[in-house]
């Protein structure tokens, strides 16, 4: 990546997040590039997160240095419903302080910028370090213990203090809802910065009607394409050659898969659909004989997808903080027909890069696809420009605005 220090000297970043690689997932994607971005523009970088069975205490990804930390709440199995993710608490662990600590003293970083709860382990221990701390908000979880701003399966009105216990108890279990409850004062009074990954985030945790310093910056994708394996080259051979409808991400309800499929299925003459994703909890059991479906995709593999589709479909029925497969849709030139809700409203110009429908509406969502599949022409334009419009999240564009966040902190 060109550029690189423009204030003198570089930074010595410390990141915090619960996992990193090889385990994958939006934020640890992010987190990952981010480092390697900040790497490349000259500065320091080292992570701190999670230990995991498997993995070594201490190794490099590159020229980034990983430090994987145990803490006792992760060796209390039943306090977790997926045992392979044991994020850290919503509170101080004690075990967890006392080897951040050790980092922190190694790595004397002049920046802290967290993306998980396991900053819960370290606000306690700022004192002892001169680093300021920016934190970044992939969710909604300033003011949802959930994270998720859903309430029975629909997007919240608000929250009340009676509602959300009720809630995050369901999901967490009542001692952890309390927890995260109490805990929210002090990650706002404590964090230096914060950055939302797009406008809904910002305003869904209360972040623009306060006093609390925040950017809203969203989350990026490479300025290279990918290259094309071998694995990608087998895997694409089970799909159409071109020209199909293209869904990418989790095979859950909250991404509106079934909104997806009944307006799929009210559609003459459509071209095949094809959905890329992985199993959630409510993963359907089957599917429609006319839907294509594959699991667990390469990344390389979904982006070699995207050049072969002719529109993209990003239908969520939840505030979807900021989508990176909506960017890498435009990146490759489709149109996206997405919901009005969350941060797709900042990534996608309705009418101009795709088309914005109400969430969980089966009509409009069925309406905009056949608009589009009607008028390739149409398609083709707002595919390009997409393609024109995706420069501003990709990774030349984002990681500086991140950087200029730490020189002003410092």
């Amino acid at each position: 990546m060109a550029g690189g220090i423009d204030q003198g000297r570089r930074l010595r970043i410390l990141m915090l997040i619960d996992f990193y690689w090889p385990i994958v997932g939006g934020a640890e994607q992010h987190v990952r590039s981010l480092s390697h971005a900040l790497k490349e523009r000259g500065h320091d970088v080292a992570v701190v997160t999670l230990r995991q069975s498997g993995l070594a205490e201490f190794e490099r990804d590159g020229d980034i240095r990983v430090y994987r930390i145990s803490g006792t709440t992760q060796r209390l199995s039943r306090l977790f419903s997926d045992a392979s993710r044991r994020f850290s608490p919503p509170m101080p662990d004690p075990e967890l302080m006392i080897n951040l600590r050790k980092v922190v003293r190694e790595e004397r970083p002049d920046i802290i910028h967290a993306h998980s709860w396991l900053i819960h382990s370290f606000l306690p221990l700022k004192r002892l370090s001169d680093a300021q701390v920016v934190m970044t908000l992939h969710d909604y979880g300033l003011a949802c213990a959930k994270k998720t701003l859903m309430y029975d399966n629909s997007p919240c009105t608000g929250p009340g203090l009676t509602k959300c216990l009720r809630c995050s108890s369901q999901h967490f279990g009542v001692p952890t809802a309390i927890a995260l409850r109490a805990s929210h004062p002090l990650i706002r009074c404590e964090v230096d910065s914060f950055i939302a990954v797009s406008r809904a985030v910002a305003r869904g945790n209360g972040l623009t009607d306060s006093t609390i310093p925040h950017d809203v910056i969203p989350n990026f994708i490479p300025d290279e394409w990918p290259p094309e394996g071998p694995t990608s080259i087998r895997l694409l051979s089970g799909l159409p050659e071109s020209g199909f409808l293209l869904f990418v991400g989790a095979l859950g309800a909250h991404k509106g898969i079934h909104v997806l499929m009944e307006a799929y299925d009210q559609l003459t003459d459509a071209p095949p659909l094809v959905m890329i994703g992985t199993d959630w909890v409510d993963t359907p059991s089957e599917f429609p004989s006319n839907v294509i479906v594959r699991r667990n995709w390469p990344h390389e593999a979904v982006m070699a997808a995207w050049l072969r589709s002719s529109i993209a479909i990003a239908p969520s029925v939840w505030p979807e903080p900021c989508a990176t497969v909506i960017m890498e849709a435009m990146r490759a030139g489709r149109p996206v027909v997405a919901s009005r809700i969350g941060g797709s409203i900042d990534i996608v110009e309705d009418g101009r890069t795709g088309l914005l429908v109400p969430p969980a509406s089966v009509p409009d969502l069925r309406d905009a696809l056949a608009e589009l599949i009607s008028n390739p022409d149409r398609a083709r334009r707002m595919g390009s420009e997409g393609h024109e419009r995706v420069q501003l999240f990709q990774a030349s564009c984002v990681v500086p605005s991140i950087e200029r966040v730490y020189w002003r902190l410092r």
